[in-house]
């Protein structure tokens, strides 16, 4: 059984209607509220870039807050990929 209180690092691409309907915004409000650390950024493509630390509970509950996205996104894939975590944030921010 996974320990839900390590901490772990998620890494998620996610791709369908993200941009331009405030998803890094939901995304971050979402990871501060569950006390996780990392990042979340537009990308060229298209897709979403998120990047977060934290106990696996709380991470795991951003991911599903992740495949509903805010009101206007239309979340169609989520490429998810888990990691050791690298401590190398001190909080949940945007990236431009």
């Amino acid at each position: 059984m996974l320990d839900s209180i390590a901490n772990v690092r998620l890494e998620v691409y996610v791709s369908g209607r993200v941009q331009g309907v405030f998803f890094r915004q939901f995304t971050k409000d979402a990871a501060i509220h569950l006390g996780l650390t990392g990042y979340t950024q537009n990308l060229p493509d298209g897709r979403v870039k998120v990047v977060a630390e934290g106990k696996r509970k709380s991470v795991e509950m951003l991911l599903e807050k992740l495949r509903s996205g805010p009101r206007f996104s239309n979340v169609e894939n989520l490429d998810v990929t888990w990691q050791e975590p690298s401590g190398e944030f001190v909080n949940f921010h945007i990236r431009r």
